[in-house]
């Protein structure tokens, strides 16, 4: 099994450190309790996690500060700096006069001084003064992308945050960053698995030295938009039961092959632990070329984010025909 601390990592680029590749996701669908999910991340600190991915939107950002208090006072961890602490800027904080507030926000929730990485959750706007989701039709509005990128730096250069990013951004979005951004994206946090491989985004990314971070490694079985074709894969199946390991456990396995992070999400104690097992045994090249194989599609369409008054209209539109 491995440990905290034998999580491999990877390297962040303009010195902002180094991201576990292996996160655990605090979003959970349907909407659970504050002190259930308090409870679930003090059990994946125990079990080794220290990566831990959160987002304004989810409601989490609270119970998982509260957590790993408790974690450092039961001492399980011996300060705050052996955490990776992700969050995320919500559509309606999408503005350049809102992006610092926000964040300050965030960290008064999770009790913290910073956080080690703060993402612009999706590539559009919402009118100012209410979180919610879905977010109403008429109340999208076209990013002012430069200047709410100008403003994610600032955060990182007060030292708010250790290092910045986007998340659900195609090639085209991020080539917009890059046009303009005094510092680049760290990271690139979008749907990736076995049935939604993004070879062409990861292959974008690592050429700018972007980290891409996987979400819905599993299909997000059991969420309003999941889907059982990554669990419920024949080629899979049959490769899991060659190798003594379990489908996820291939699945995950294979994204980190990829050179990619990995958020996972359960709050099962025992999928917990074996969704860690991915680090002492490997794939070989026929098993990964076989995957290669598998029929692609996106399970999370991004059809909330898409609205008759823009600024993308259709699924298309939104992650520039990369569907």
């Amino acid at each position: 099994m491995a440990s905290a601390f034998s999580i491999p990592e990877i390297n962040l680029k303009s010195g902002c450190g180094s991201i576990p590749v292996l996160g655990f996701g605090t979003a959970a669908d349907p909407p659970v309790d504050s002190e259930t999910t308090k409870r679930a991340v003090l059990e994946a600190i125990e079990v080794g996690y220290r990566h831990f991915d959160t987002a304004a939107l989810y409601n989490s950002e609270q119970p998982l500060g509260e957590a790993i208090a408790e974690a450092i006072g039961r001492g399980l961890a011996k300060s705050r700096d052996e955490f990776f602490i992700t969050s995320k800027l919500w559509c309606s904080d999408a503005h350049p006069q809102h992006v610092l507030p926000a964040l300050k926000t965030t960290l008064k929730n999770l009790g913290m001084s910073y956080v080690d990485l703060y993402l612009i959750h999706w590539p559009v706007s919402a009118r100012p003064g209410k979180m919610e989701y879905p977010i109403k039709a008429e109340d999208f509005v076209a990013m002012e992308l430069e200047s709410v990128w100008a403003a994610m730096e600032e955060c990182q250069r007060i030292g708010l945050t250790k290092a910045i990013g986007v998340s659900n951004f195609t090639c085209k979005k991020l080539q917009q960053i890059l046009a303009t951004a005094k510092i680049h994206p760290a990271v690139n946090q979008v749907e990736v698995n076995v049935c939604w491989q993004q070879k062409k985004l990861i292959e974008f990314c690592k050429e700018k030295g972007i980290v891409v971070v996987a979400y819905s490694p599993l299909g997000a079985v059991g969420t309003f938009y999941g889907t059982n074709k990554v669990t419920g894969s024949e080629m899979l199946k049959q490769i899991s039961k060659a190798k003594g390991r379990t489908v996820a456990q291939v699945a995950l396995r294979w994204g980190y092959e990829q050179g990619i992070g990995i958020v996972v999400k359960s709050f099962n104690k025992e999928r917990m632990k074996e969704n860690m097992d991915i680090f002492e045994w490997s794939l070989s090249s026929e098993e990964v070329d076989r995957i290669s194989e598998i029929p692609q599609g996106r399970v999370c369409l991004g059809i909330d984010y898409t609205s008759v008054y823009g600024p993308y209209r259709t699924i298309e539109e939104l992650w520039d025909g990369e569907i």
